[in-house]
């Protein structure tokens, strides 16, 4: 190995000055970005004709339709255009609601506020709880650590430091998010807090695993890990708030909206999956990538059922060890989002939490060979993700996601099964 290589692999480049210098590089350009969109636009509409905010009008056209008391009128396509195309104008792209009728709440909560408004509450909101459970992650791993470290260790650890919110609020993702008007912010604090929460109250964590059913692709993996782990009350109040969701919204608006909801996800299968509706370089799945490639459909299904059940196995392996908790969480947030094959660069906020945690366990009890470059590569992926899928059919957090993956289940093993080992290849400080 080369001296290039050799740097890589120890993570040696990595250094506190070069990755201020990136994060606040990448924000700086972020906000420069979201600015001129902002300045451009016109009446709200961007230079391209979309609202801004894009995707936050098919939330904002769906929660109008829900006051106006037609919950089902978003899952009918034609008729949630129109009311896009009455509320932003006849130019306006179709952006389709395909929410859980639950998700309603929250839509009808928004449209009562003028658009601009909802739109910047959404955001500010749900970027706030995010921030809250980034910071959160890092002060339960490094309490954790210390706890279960010998005194010979525990007295050389250090806490992270003020850097964390410059790479929370830069990290790439959160642009793409904030461009949307997207709610990936929602979705990685809803994890995040509930992998915090899942020790020391099982019960709460289970009601904000049951909440993150408002994007229910990414729900195949937590009630796996639940019931691999042996946390059946965790499990128990996931199931009883998605029930309670579901009671609700039928008493409140009625048992069609279910019937319109499931006639719609045919549509979003065949037009916007399938037969790239929205264009397959958004989307980071591996079966997105095989469509990409000429891939027929029931090929590009079964390869995605392959990794998700090689994630399956792996994380059932894991949450059974006694591998770091920080460990088992990040693998489950990247598992979550690699399982599914309806995933966007926008949800790669999921990603955040894993960072987050596998970073905090870094801190705590040092980092092996690759870790930190792959740390860097996961953090910097979503900046290049689509431009790459769009230019070299190549959806680039679906390698980088399993490379990472693999490296946490290698960190797992060495951990528990040679502590010797483990010491010598994971440089405690």
């Amino acid at each position: 190995m080369g001296r290039a290589g050799e740097v890589l692999r120890s993570g040696a480049w990595l250094t506190r000055q070069r990755i201020t210098i990136v994060a606040a590089a990448v924000l700086i350009a972020s906000v420069a970005g979201f600015l001129f969109l902002i300045a451009t636009a016109h009446g709200g509409i961007d230079v391209k004709g979309r609202p801004i905010g894009t995707d936050f009008s098919n939330v904002y056209a769906a929660g109008t339709y829900a006051l106006d008391g037609h919950a089902d009128a978003p899952y009918d396509a034609p008729l949630q255009h129109a009311r896009e195309q009455k509320l932003f104008g006849a130019a306006t792209p179709f952006y389709g609601w395909h929410y859980p009728p639950f998700f309603l709440f929250v839509a009808a909560a928004l449209a009562l506020l003028p658009y601009g408004v909802a739109l910047a509450v959404w955001q500010a909101a749900t970027l706030a709880v995010y921030l809250l459970a980034i910071r959160g992650i890092l002060r339960s791993s490094f309490r954790g650590a210390r706890s279960a470290s010998p005194p010979s260790v525990t007295a050389t650890l250090t806490e992270p430091g003020p850097l964390w919110l410059l790479l929370a609020v830069a990290f790439p993702a959160v642009l793409i998010n904030v461009g949307h008007g997207q709610n990936g912010f929602l979705s990685a604090a809803l994890l995040a807090a509930a992998l915090i929460k899942l020790d020391r109250a099982p019960v709460v964590a289970g009601i904000l695993f049951g909440l993150l059913a408002y994007k229910p692709q990414f729900g195949l993996m937590v009630p796996i890990v639940l019931s691999a782990s042996g946390r059946w009350r965790s499990f128990a109040a996931a199931a009883a708030t998605v029930v309670t969701l579901f009671i609700v919204t039928t008493l409140t608006f009625g048992p069609h909206v279910w019937q319109a909801f499931w006639g719609s996800l045919s549509f979003v299968r065949v037009a916007a999956l399938e037969h790239d509706g929205v264009g397959w370089y958004k989307i980071q799945s591996l079966f997105a990538w095989a469509r990409m490639w000429g891939a027929p459909i029931p090929l590009a299904y079964a390869l995605q059922a392959a990794l998700a059940t090689a994630l399956i196995a792996a994380l059932i392996w894991l949450w059974r060890t006694p591998a770091s908790y920080p460990l088992k969480a990040a693998a489950l947030c990247l598992a979550t989002i690699l399982a599914t094959p309806y995933t966007f660069d926008y949800d790669m906020m999921l990603i955040a939490p894993a960072i987050a945690f596998l970073a905090a366990d870094g801190f705590a009890r040092g980092f092996g060979p690759w870790e930190k470059t792959g740390l860097a590569a996961l953090w910097l992926m979503p900046l290049v993700a689509r431009s790459v899928a769009h230019v070299a059919l190549i959806p680039l957090g679906v390698p980088i996601m399993v490379a990472s993956f693999i490296l946490l289940l290698r960190r797992s093993k060495l951990e528990f099964a040679s502590p010797a080992t483990f010491s010598d290849a994971f440089l405690l400080k």
